[in-house]
């Protein structure tokens, strides 16, 4: 049974979440999450459960340890934890959610103590190896709060049964078992080489929650990754052309 913890987000597009810890109370969260900590709070960080667990979490692109920070003093004490990117973090009871909620890898936070982090395959294992983000997810177990993060801005679907929605892989941030979900490729040669988006779309069918991000960290990536680029170029040709200018400079000269 996952421990009853308290918390308070704070923040609007670098978010943080502060947890609220009674004693012998304890929350796990991703290694390196950490923000501050108050007296009383012990860390202990290892597999979470043997070898094995630490491995089904680098499946889901979260670290090989996880760390538990255990209220070992008295009265309240509190622990917080920051988001990696800019987003929002996204509050889970998994108690009310039915005791199971779906995730994208690294989109795990922390959670309350009991509560299990597995793996949980796309159905087509050709589109998990070749389809980029969304395909291995993960899945959170239990009976208490999970939190999850996510890019951009959140939009929240309540699909009802039989409804239908088409997502950009990278998009899907979380979903309740209920939904069924299936990988499928886009096709067509011009949509594959012009299109500007992925190569696979995740489609759902409810009844069901769905959780989308605007901006899938893949994507911000990708686009700090091309202006880098774009930038030495541009550094390397006025380089070159000052060089041009001096060496015309001397030959004429002047």
């Amino acid at each position: 049974m996952a421990h009853e913890i308290e918390y308070k987000i704070y923040g609007d597009d670098m978010q943080a979440v502060e947890i609220e810890l009674d004693p012998n109370e304890a929350v796990r969260a991703e290694a390196g999450a950490m923000l501050y900590m108050e007296d009383g709070i012990q860390m202990q960080t290892d597999t979470g459960g043997g070898i094995f667990k630490g491995f089904k979490r680098l499946i889901t692109g979260e670290s090989f340890f996880i760390t538990t920070f255990l209220h070992t003093g008295t009265g309240k004490s509190h622990v917080a934890f920051a988001a990696p990117y800019p987003g929002k973090i996204i509050p889970l009871d998994l108690k009310e959610l039915g005791g199971t909620f779906l995730c994208q890898k690294d989109g795990f936070l922390c959670a309350a103590q009991g509560i299990e982090i597995e793996v949980a395959f796309t159905k087509k294992i050709g589109a998990g190896l070749f389809g980029g983000e969304g395909f291995i997810l993960q899945r959170l177990e239990g009976d208490g709060l999970a939190f999850v993060h996510a890019g951009g801005t959140i939009i929240k679907k309540n699909l009802m049964a039989g409804e239908r929605l088409r997502v950009d892989t990278g998009c899907l941030v979380a979903f309740a078992p209920t939904v069924d979900y299936d990988i499928q490729f886009i096709g067509g040669f011009r949509n594959s080489l012009f299109g500007g988006e992925g190569l696979f779309t995740a489609n759902l069918t409810g009844p069901g929650i769905v959780y989308l991000q605007t901006l899938p960290f893949s994507r911000l990536a990708d686009r700090v990754v091309a202006a880098s680029r774009s930038g030495r170029k541009d550094e390397r040709k006025g380089v070159a052309g000052m060089g041009g200018d001096l060496l015309g400079g001397l030959l004429s000269g002047d």
